[in-house]
C-alpha cells in the first residue's frame, strides 16, 4: 500500500551519510569503548573485593551502584548545559573529571575510598548523553539509528576487551591495575577530543520540522532539582540495601531511608513543575512515544547491570553452589554476551534504519524476556549460561537501540540534550536498582558449604533463581510496553519511525 510506511522506507534507503559524520563517529565509538573496557575488567573482581575488603553482598553492589548514582544525577544535566554552552566543551570537562575518578580507585585503599572515586567516576556516564546528542545532529534523521547502534557495539568491543583481559590482569597484577590501564586511554582520548572540531549544526535548522510539545528555552541549570534528585535516588538504595537487615532496628532504618526518598522525591516534583529550567520536562517525558519508550529503556538497564552483578558470582562460587572458576573463567562466560552484542550492535542500527523502531522493540522485548525465562531454567552449567547471555544480549541491543531510536525521532532537536538526559537518567536508575536488588538477593538467600575446612556462607541456587525471575518479570513488562508503544504511534506522523 502506498503509505506513510512504504514512503518513510523509500527515504531512509536513499540517504547517505556524510564522511564528517562518519569521522565523528569514530572519536565517540572510542570513549564507549574505553569506558566499557574499564567496566567489564573489574567485574571479574567482584568476589576478590568482597574477600579482601570483608563486606556483604549487598554492600558489594555499591561498586557497581555508586559509579550509577552521580550518573543518574549528572546525565539531565549535562543534556541540558551541553544544549546551552555546547556539547565540545561540556564533554571535554566531564571527560577530565572521570580521568580524576580513574586515578583516585587506581589507588584505593579501601571499601570507601574505591566506593568514592566510583563515584567520581560516575559522572563521566554524562558523557554518552552528549554523544548521542552529537550523532543526532551529525547524521541524517533517517540514518540515525545506524551511529547508535555503532556505539553500541563499541560498548560491546570494550567489554569484549574487557573481559578477555581483565581476568589475566586480577589474576596477575589486582584489581588496581585495570585503573592504572584505563588512565593513558582516557588520556589520549580527551587530548583528540580537544583537538577535533565536532561542533555539532545548529538545531533549530531542523525546528519546523520538530514533532509535538516545543518546551520554553532557558539558560539556567536546576541545581535544587539536581540535590531532591540525587537524595531521592541514594535513599532509595541505602534502603534495598539494608532490606536484608532482620533486626528492628534495620526495619525502622529502611523506613526512615524511604521516607527521606519519598520526601525528596515529592520535593523535586515540586521543583521541576515549577522552576522555569527544568532538570526534567514532565510535559517532554510524558510524551505519547517518549514516555513507553524511555520506561523500555530503564528494564534494559536494571537486566544488564543485573547480569554484571550476578553472573561472576556464580561463576567463582565453589560448587555446588557455583561453578568454582577464577576471575578469567567468569570473563570468558560473559563473553558470548559482549561478542553478541559487537556484532548486534551495528546490525540492529541498520535493521531499525530498514523496518522502522516499532517492530524491532516488540522483537527485542520479546528474545530479551525469552533469554531471562532460559537464565531462570537452565544457569545449573556454565556452558546454559553463556548461550543464554548470548540469546539475551540480542534482544537487549534491538531493544535498546528501537527504543532509543524513537526517543530521538519524537524530540525536537533544539532540545536533544534534555530528552536523552531524561532517558539516561531513567536508564541509570535502572542499571542502579538491577545490581542493589540482585546483591539483596545474594544476601538474604544463602547456603554453607565447606572451604578450606571451614563452613562459609554463599548464595544459595535458590537466589540466582529469584533474580533471573524478577529479570524474566520486567523483560514481559517491557513487552506489553513495546506493544502499548505501536498502538499509541498507530496515527502518529513522526518521520522514519514506523
Amino acid at each position: 500500500m502506498g503509505t506513510f510506511e512504504d514512503k518513510s522506507k523509500q527515504a531512509r534507503d536513499s540517504v547517505k551519510v556524510p564522511a564528517s559524520a562518519w569521522r565523528v563517529l569514530a572519536v565517540l565509538s572510542s570513549i564507549a569503548t574505553m569506558v566499557m573496557y574499564a567496566e567489564t575488567m573489574l567485574i571479574p573482581a567482584l568476589p576478590d573485593l568482597i574477600h579482601e575488603f570483608n563486606v556483604s553482598y549487598s554492600i558489594s553492589s555499591w561498586i557497581l551502584t555508586a559509579y550509577l548514582i552521580p550518573g543518574a544525577v549528572m546525565t539531565p544535566i549535562a543534556g541540558k548545559l551541553s544544549d546551552i554552552y555546547g556539547k565540545k566543551k561540556v564533554l571535554l570537562i566531564i571527560m577530565a573529571i572521570y580521568i580524576a575518578g580513574l586515578a583516585m580507585a587506581a589507588v584505593s585503599s579501601s571499601i570507601y575510598m574505591l566506593i568514592f572515586s566510583r563515584a567520581i567516576q560516575g559522572i563521566g556516564m554524562a558523557m554518552f548523553v552528549i554523544a548521542f546528542g552529537i550523532i543526532r545532529d551529525q547524521f541524517p534523521r533517517e540514518k540515525i539509528s545506524i551511529g547508535q547502534g555503532v556505539i553500541t557495539s563499541m560498548f560491546a568491543s570494550g567489554a569484549v576487551i574487557g573481559l578477555l583481559a581483565g581476568g589475566i590482569i586480577i589474576n596477575n597484577y589486582g584489581w588496581h591495575a585495570t585503573f592504572l590501564s584505563t588512565i593513558p586511554i582516557a588520556i589520549a582520548l580527551f587530548f583528540i577530543i580537544w583537538r577535533f572540531d565536532h561542533e555539532a549544526k545548529k538545531p533549530q535548522q531542523e525546528a519546523a520540522k520538530s514533532p509535538a510539545y516545543i518546551p520554553a528555552v532557558s539558560k539556567s541549570v536546576d541545581v535544587k532539582g539536581a540535590l531532591a534528585l540525587a537524595t531521592f535516588v541514594t535513599s532509595f538504595l541505602i534502603a534495598l540495601t539494608l532490606v536484608e537487615t532482620g533486626s528492628s532496628g534495620g526495619i525502622a532504618q529502611v523506613a526512615l531511608f524511604l521516607a527521606i526518598g519519598a520526601v525528596a522525591l515529592a520535593l523535586f516534583i515540586i521543583i521541576e513543575r515549577r522552576t522555569k529550567a527544568p532538570l526534567v520536562d514532565f510535559k517532554l517525558i510524558a510524551h505519547k512515544a517518549i514516555m513507553p519508550s524511555n520506561l523500555i529503556i530503564m528494564v534494559v538497564g536494571f537486566s544488564m547491570f543485573m547480569v554484571f552483578q550476578t553472573v561472576p558470582v556464580l561463576v567463582r562460587n565453589p560448587p555446588p553452589l557455583g561453578f568454582g572458576g577464577d576471575a578469567a573463567t567468569a570473563g570468558y562466560i560473559q563473553l558470548p554476551f559482549a561478542i553478541v552484542l559487537l556484532v548486534f550492535g551495528p546490525t540492529s542500527g541498520f535493521i531499525v534504519s530498514k523496518l522502522g523502531s516499532l517492530r524491532p522493540i516488540i522483537i527485542g522485548t520479546a528474545i530479551t524476556a525469552a533469554g531471562f525465562l532460559a537464565l531462570l531454567a537452565f544457569h545449573q552449567s556454565w556452558i546454559a549460561v553463556a548461550i543464554n547471555l548470548a540469546v539475551l544480549s540480542t534482544g537487549l541491543s534491538l531493544t535498546n537501540v528501537g527504543a532509543m531510536n524513537v526517543t530521538i525521532l519524537a524530540t525536537p532537536p533544539q532540545f536533544t540534550g534534555m530528552s536523552l538526559g531524561m532517558s539516561n537518567l531513567l536508564r541509570i536508575i535502572g542499571s542502579s536498582v538491577g545490581p542493589a536488588l540482585a546483591g539483596v538477593y545474594m544476601q538474604m538467600y544463602q547456603s554453607t558449604v565447606e572451604v578450606a575446612g571451614k563452613q562459609t556462607a554463599f548464595p544459595s541456587m535458590q537466589a540466582y533463581t529469584i533474580i533471573f525471575l524478577t529479570a524474566a518479570v520486567l523483560s514481559m513488562v517491557s513487552i506489553g510496553l513495546a506493544v502499548y508503544l505501536r498502538k499509541r504511534l498507530g496515527g502518529m506522523s513522526i518521520p522514519n519511525l514506523a
